[in-house]
């Protein structure tokens, strides 16, 4: 539902003692920002938009707890701007309307501008962002929008081309180090109640893995052990023992779903079998399903495998054979196998190579007659029409292989299949040229 209480969301007087960790140190200036320092620089649409200077609309994009509501809230705290939020998990084409029209009516009487933020956007649909796209471009309502997701994979075009996309980076570890120390001190935080153990800090910025609101989270509940046990400060074994995993950035329906496999995939062309591993442990670890990784495999050990170790075409079906017999977790020692077998292979994309370049001749009209000798002699009236005529079988001669013309007329001579030096493929590299004499003649 829309918001527009005096107080704006995060600001002190708003705030609650009991509130989270991570909301009570929200900053209340972009002084306290913890990096993003390539959109807070002086003159940066951000930092004009934070002051009140600029009139530009826009997308916040970034992983969780990088910043996105914190700016959303101090844009909101510009002088002469009213607030209105609204979440996409909960609003409706409805409430985006009713917002519009109480800031039509606003910037008429009295001038006041609404800066509407929507957290969670990609989640509106289609129909719910094109209800947002007059108000925008005429500037009845200030836009600033939050998403994790990629934004030109959610968001619609003429929404996109209205406002300023601006990409949110994970905190660095030194940023991270930085809030956690800040909140410790802080009167809003834990106002120097306890102490911070080092290796314990260095394992919460570790499991923060760029997220603000993660490494504050699991700062809160380390102190909340420490403190009931009456401890003076937060040692590594309070943080083990309340916290149990690092979170893993990945959205198996956005960017970062294609980033991953990207990466994955590419280290295992680059026969990088310890970054492949890693990538396939955070596809595992996210809950990718473990069938799409499998098909992954098996794509890639004839994209750039191929010929150079024919085995890996053998090893990847396994692999997705095993996945989907067996499940997980077990499934993932045979991904595991896979990825090894693949990243370590010597490569070649003579393969698809080949075959592309094939396809492409098709396509451009090179798809000549088959040459009579070998049409199909088999059925009544074959012989007439004079098929199979003069076919050689190869087999009659000592080497099985013989003179003789396959590929239509217009492509005699073209040669599609090159293979490299690599692997297995070696030996084909002196084979497939003698072939290629003996069967044309040469």
């Amino acid at each position: 539902m829309p918001s527009g209480a005096p107080a704006h969301p995060g600001s002190a007087a708003s705030v609650a003692a009991n509130a989270p960790l991570a909301v009570r140190m929200r900053p209340q200036s972009l002084d306290e920002v913890v990096g993003q320092d390539h959109l807070l620089g002086a003159g940066s649409p951000l930092r004009r938009l934070v002051e009140g200077a600029a009139p530009a609309s826009v997308l916040l994009y970034g992983p969780p707890g990088t910043g996105k509501t914190t700016l959303a809230t101090l844009v909101s705290q510009s002088i002469g701007r009213r607030f209105v939020a609204l979440s996409a998990l909960t609003a409706g084409v409805k409430e985006v309307r009713a917002v519009i029209e109480e800031a039509k009516r606003r910037l008429t009487r009295s001038g006041e501008s609404t800066v509407l933020f929507i957290d969670e956007v990609h989640r509106f649909s289609r129909t719910q962002q094109d209800a947002l796209l007059g108000a925008v471009e005429d500037r009845i309502v200030l836009l600033v929008a939050a998403t994790t997701e990629n934004p030109f994979f959610s968001i619609v075009s003429p929404l996109l081309s209205r406002s300023l996309v601006l990409q949110l980076h994970p905190l660095t570890d030194k940023d991270v180090r930085v809030l956690i120390r800040r909140t410790v001190a802080d009167p809003r935080g834990l106002d120097a109640q306890l102490g911070l153990a080092e290796d314990a800090e260095d394992h919460l910025v570790r499991l923060a893995g760029g997220d603000a609101r993660r490494a504050l989270t699991a700062l809160e509940a380390a102190a909340d052990s420490a403190a009931s046990t009456g401890l003076p400060e937060i040692d590594l074994a309070t943080v083990e023992a309340t916290v149990d995993k690092a979170a893993v950035r990945y959205d198996r329906q956005g960017d970062q779903h294609y980033d991953v496999t990207s990466a994955f995939i590419k280290s295992i062309r680059g026969s990088d079998v310890d970054a492949a591993l890693h990538y396939l442990a955070r596809m595992i670890e996210a809950g990718e399903d473990p069938r799409f990784i499998a098909r992954r495999l098996v794509v890639h050990a004839s994209e750039d495998i191929g010929m150079a170790d024919p085995t890996a075409l053998q090893i990847a079906v396994a692999a997705q054979q095993a996945v989907q017999f067996i499940g997980m977790p077990e499934g993932r020692l045979a991904l595991a196998q896979a990825t090894i077998h693949l990243a370590t292979a010597p490569k070649s994309n003579a393969v698809i190579t080949a075959i592309d370049s094939a396809l492409s001749d098709v396509r451009s009209g090179g798809a000549g007659t088959v040459p009579p000798h070998l049409r199909d002699g088999h059925y009544a009236g074959a012989a007439r029409l004079g098929n199979a005529k003069g076919y050689r079988y190869p087999h009659n001669v000592p080497e099985g292989v013989l003179a003789q013309q396959y590929p239509p007329d217009k492509l005699v001579g073209r040669d599609y299949y090159e293979p490299t030096t690599r692997g297995a493929e070696r030996a084909l590299a002196d084979r497939v040229p003698k072939l290629r004499k003996a069967i044309r003649g040469e």
